[in-house]
């Protein structure tokens, strides 16, 4: 296996967390065949949508049009992080695992539910 890029190594240590915590999540292809500026990681938390930038260190920021997605997002109800560094990875998963706690005792995620035809 070859050397892992420093943003690989923050999205090694995300996956692991989310992982860790059964959320479920996926790295959206980005070959050119994707849209531009959608999130490194897209997951669903308790039935919230959460995008995840993820960039190689703190002084490394999110372009403009990554920006506007996010903001595209949290307008439309979701949560979106930046996740560059290991403390950024660390407040990331105390927010999942107060979503995840919030959901205790009633057996169901926090989202919308299922509509009957």
């Amino acid at each position: 296996m070859g050397a892992q890029t420093p943003e690989g190594k923050i999205k090694s240590q995300l996956a692991g967390m989310l992982r860790r915590l059964a959320v479920w999540y996926f790295f959206p292809a980005a070959n050119g065949m994707g849209r531009a500026g959608i999130p490194d990681v897209i997951c669903v938390v308790n039935g919230l949508f959460v995008g995840i930038e993820c960039k190689a260190a703190p002084d490394r920021k999110p372009t403009a049009l990554q920006l506007q997605v996010a903001e595209r997002i949290t307008e439309a109800g979701g949560m979106w992080f930046l996740a560059n560094s290991l403390e950024a990875i660390d407040n990331i998963e105390t927010w999942v695992k107060e979503q995840l706690r919030a959901d205790r005792g009633t057996g169901q995620g926090s989202g919308p539910q299922a509509q009957q035809p």
